[in-house]
Formats: structure tokens, C-alpha cells, sequence
């Protein structure tokens, strides 16, 4: 009774109330979807990036032992089969996110990034393979962390656009579009970073060097197709 007499009070005294609080939800959704747009075009704008990191990385991957580069496609269409057509281990992708919950604890903000952009088995075998090239430099050795780097890491790729795909109000689906092309750019990274110290051949400065020459030369070229008169 006293909760009744205290919102009649409130409205009497303060007619406008409920609709400043009916208007806070209106702003919050028109902030998301103004968040979703921004987004949105930086997710294409990333494109570029995307192309031409990966047209770089394939001109340093060429350069090793063909064998070498079979065992790591080996690897990457293994976890594809294994995916399609056998089981999807999701629990396994489950625990590595919830490894990274608990090593960012302590940092709130990376706590839900993290897990997306962070491939923790592929950090995993980094180690590894860090600790057994000291003992063990066979051939034999290097295939197979060559093999499980392509595994681990279509298998960080696959789990995280999946999950970045099935999320809730993503609005234009801007969450998809940048968190993706921004989490591959990263992987894509992190795995020419790698290369670069297994193989002598592979070059993380030429990689990056020439990804970001030729993604300038994309933007050149459509600012002056757009905006400079011919």
C-alpha cells in the first residue's frame, strides 16, 4: 500500500517521469545500432587488410619445403574432415576459452576478448615446440608441430567465427564482420611471427612490410576513385 501512495506521489510530483525513464531504453538502442554501424565499417575496412595479409602470408609460406607446407595443410584439412563429417569437439574449445577467463581475471576487459582472439592451444604448442626444439631438432619433430600448428589453429578460427556468428542483436552483423576480420588479422599474425623463427626462409618483416604496402595501395585507390577528379 505505501509503494502504491509512493509512485502516486511520485507522479504528481514529477509528471515527466516515466517518460525519461521510457526514453533511456530508446537511447540505449539507438547507441547500439549507432555502435553497430561504426562497427560495421571498420569490419570493411579491415578487408583489405585481410587480402593482403593473407596474399602475403601464402608468398612467405611458399618459400619453405613443399613437404613442410603439405603437413600443414595436412593439418589444417584434418581438423575440416574431422569437423564435418566426425565430431565437433566442442568442449574442448570451451575449456581453452575458460583456461584465458582465468588468466585474465585479472583484467576485466580482456576477460571477453581473450577467448576470441587468443588461439590457446596454438599458444600451447608454441611452448611445446619451444621446450622439445632444444632436445629434439629431428625432421620428424618439426613435421609433426608443423602439422598441429594448422590443426590448432583452423580449429581456434572455425570455434570463433562460430561463436561470433550466433550471437544475439548483432546489429548488420557488425560484431561478426570486424570481431572476425580482426581476430584472423591477429592469428594470421601470430602464426607468420612463429614461421618466421621455425624457417629460415620466412620473413615476419617482409610479411608485414608487404601486407601494409599493398592494403595502402587498395585505400589509394579508392580515395582517388572517389574523391579525386579525373
Amino acid at each position: 500500500m505505501k509503494k502504491e501512495l509512493l509512485k502516486e506521489k511520485l507522479k504528481k510530483d514529477f509528471p515527466n517521469l516515466d517518460e525519461g525513464i521510457g526514453a533511456k531504453p530508446k537511447f540505449a538502442a539507438f547507441s547500439g545500432k549507432l555502435f553497430g554501424v561504426i562497427k560495421f565499417i571498420l569490419g570493411v575496412c579491415l578487408l583489405p587488410f585481410i587480402y593482403t595479409a593473407t596474399t602475403a602470408f601464402l608468398g612467405e609460406f611458399s618459400q619453405i619445403e613443399t613437404s613442410l607446407q603439405n603437413y600443414f595443410w595436412y593439418g589444417i584439412s584434418s581438423f575440416l574432415v574431422i569437423y564435418l563429417f566426425i565430431w565437433e569437439p566442442t568442449v574442448i574449445y570451451a575449456k581453452g576459452q575458460r583456461i584465458l577467463e582465468v588468466i585474465f581475471t585479472f583484467f576485466r576487459p580482456l576477460v571477453r576478448v581473450a577467448p576470441f582472439l587468443l588461439p590457446i592451444y596454438f599458444i600451447i604448442l608454441m611452448v611445446a615446440y619451444g621446450l622439445v626444439s632444444f632436445f629434439n631438432q629431428s625432421a620428424e619433430a618439426r613435421d609433426f608441430f608443423v602439422f598441429l600448428f594448422g590443426f590448432s589453429m583452423a580449429f581456434h578460427l572455425v570455434f570463433s567465427a562460430k561463436s561470433l556468428r550466433t550471437r544475439q542483436e548483432d546489429f548488420l552483423k557488425a560484431n561478426y564482420i570486424f570481431g572476425f576480420s580482426f581476430l584472423y588479422l591477429v592469428n594470421l599474425m601470430l602464426l607468420s611471427f612463429l614461421f618466421s623463427f621455425i624457417f629460415e626462409k620466412f620473413s615476419f618483416v617482409h610479411f608485414s612490410n608487404l601486407s601494409y604496402q599493398a592494403a595502402g595501395g587498395i585505400f589509394n585507390s579508392v580515395f582517388n576513385q572517389l574523391f579525386v577528379p579525373k
